[in-house]
């Protein structure tokens, strides 16, 4: 089953970078989407109307959260690469 995996990010965002890192480090494909390039801030939060904070990581249209809900996410599930793709 393939997932869709979205990364709302901003520029020199340090939490944003390490997510893209852990996801690639795992061959995880994503579609980062940048807010004030790709998206606004009112487009985010249509989707994520809880974000406070970046990167917001939804995956298969579930809001997973920010980096440290991503690990545990990891952690918790069988989430390894292996048929997850965008």
């Amino acid at each position: 089953m393939y997932q869709n995996i979205e990364v709302y990010s901003k520029e020199n965002c340090a939490y944003c970078i390490r997510a893209k890192r852990l996801l690639e480090q795992m061959s995880i494909q994503y579609v980062e989407k940048k807010i004030g390039v790709d998206v606004t801030r009112e487009q985010l939060l249509e989707v994520a109307p809880q974000a406070r904070t970046v990167p917001q990581i939804i995956i298969s249209g579930k809001v997973i959260g920010g980096y440290d809900d991503l690990v545990a996410y990891m952690e918790n599930s069988n989430f390894n690469g292996t048929g997850y793709g965008s």
